[in-house]
């Protein structure tokens, strides 16, 4: 879990530093976010679906707490999934040199993005991870 959130966290530093160049971006940068995005999600949502969540879930429930926040983590994570394939054909586009017609709408696409992503990391750091017993120090 510290690892894939370590690769969340590298992936929305590299998103945020293409945003902050557009126009004018590394297009390496693009093609290397682009081709990280939906696997690195897919990934580690199976691995906390599967693994994590019903830990939380039970942890939760012996506790006494409302499990409402495990529902609202699975549909982030299809939000997610979803907003990350579109994200994916804006960096592939400008990584194979096609013009970026609005600068201001892919660099609010991108900042919603990663922005996202660093929110679910750190409710899951601060409450799902402490829940189940695992600490994490980063």
């Amino acid at each position: 879990m510290r690892r894939a959130h370590l690769e969340k966290l590298q992936l929305c530093d590299a998103l945020e530093r293409i945003a902050d160049c557009l126009p004018k971006v590394d297009l390496l940068a693009c093609l290397s976010a682009a081709n990280t995005i939906v696997p690195l999600l897919r990934d580690s949502h199976r691995y906390e679906e599967t693994i994590i969540f019903p830990a939380y879930e039970t942890a939760l429930a012996s506790s006494g707490a409302d499990i409402d926040s495990v529902r609202r983590l699975r549909a982030e994570h299809v939000e997610d999934e979803s907003f990350a394939g579109e994200v994916t054909e804006i960096l592939l586009g400008i990584g194979h040199g096609k013009s970026i017609d609005n600068v201001e709408a892919v660099g609010f696409m991108l900042r919603g993005f990663f922005e996202g992503l660093r929110r679910h990391v750190a409710f899951e750091r601060e409450h799902v991870l402490p829940m189940i017993g695992i600490v994490d120090r980063s």
